[in-house]
C-alpha cells in the first residue's frame, strides 16, 4: 500500500496508527553531496520536495523485495545532516500488507503496479494551512534544518499544496482525510478494497 501527500500531511501518524508494518521512502532521498540534486528556481536551496531528489529505482527495489521475500535492507537516513549514515534491515514477515510511505511514493505507483506488487495508492490532504503548521512545528523539533531554511520551504510548499495533490492523484492515488485512510487500510489489510468515492486515476 503507497501512501503519500505534502510533507506534514500525517503519512507517518496514519502508517503508525494503521498497525501495519512501515516502509519508510524518505529513507531513500539522495545524499547532500550528490551532483544530480535539483535547486529550487531562482535559489541555492536544494529542492527536497522535487522526486530527481529521491532514489527511486532502489526504493523500488525495496518494495518489491519486501513483497517478494518478507525482508530487505534499506538506507538510515538522516535528514539534518542530507546523508545516510547506515542501513537497517526491514521484515514484514509474512504479512499480506505493509504501507510504503512518503512524499514521493505517488512517483512509483505505475511501476509498483506493472511488478504486480501494489494493493492500493493513498494521498493525505489536511488543506495547506494546517499542513504548514503542523510540518513546520514537526521540522522544527527534530532539527531538520535551519528555521530559515525551514520558513522558505513551508511557505513555498503551502502556496504550492494544492498542486502537490493534484500531482500525486493524477498519478493514481486516492485522495483522503486521515480517518478514511485508516479505514481504507483496516478493510485493505483483511482483503476488502473500499470504492474509490471521489474523481481519481485508478492505478488498478
Amino acid at each position: 500500500m503507497l501512501l503519500c501527500g505534502p510533507s506534514g500531511s500525517g503519512k507517518s501518524l496514519v502508517s503508525a496508527r494503521s498497525g501495519l508494518p512501515v516502509l519508510r521512502l524518505d529513507d531513500f532521498y539522495k545524499e547532500g553531496d550528490d551532483p544530480t540534486l535539483p535547486l529550487v528556481a531562482g535559489s541555492a536551496d536544494i529542492d527536497w520536495d522535487h522526486p530527481d531528489s529521491w532514489d527511486a529505482d532502489v526504493a523500488v527495489a525495496a518494495i518489491v523485495e519486501l513483497c517478494r521475500t518478507g525482508r530487505t535492507d534499506v538506507p538510515v537516513y538522516d535528514i539534518s545532516l542530507s546523508a545516510r549514515t547506515g542501513t537497517e534491515a526491514v521484515d514484514v514477515g509474512r504479512t499480506p500488507l505493509f504501507i510504503a510511505e512518503g512524499i514521493f511514493a505517488a512517483e512509483v505507483i505505475t511501476r509498483c503496479q506493472e511488478l504486480g506488487v501494489l494493493a492500493d495508492a493513498l494521498c493525505l490532504s489536511r488543506g495547506p494551512v494546517r499542513t504548514f503548521r503542523r510540518r513546520f512545528l514537526r521540522d522544527l523539533r527534530e532539527g531538520r534544518k535551519s528555521v530559515a531554511f525551514l520558513l522558505r520551504r513551508g511557505w513555498r510548499l503551502m502556496r504550492l499544496e494544492r498542486s502537490i495533490v493534484a500531482r500525486q492523484t493524477g498519478l493514481g492515488a486516492y485522495a483522503c482525510d486521515k480517518d478514511e485512510a485508516l479505514g481504507r487500510l483496516a478493510a485493505a489489510a483483511v482483503g476488502r478494497r473500499p470504492a474509490r468515492t471521489t474523481p481519481a486515476t485508478s492505478p488498478s
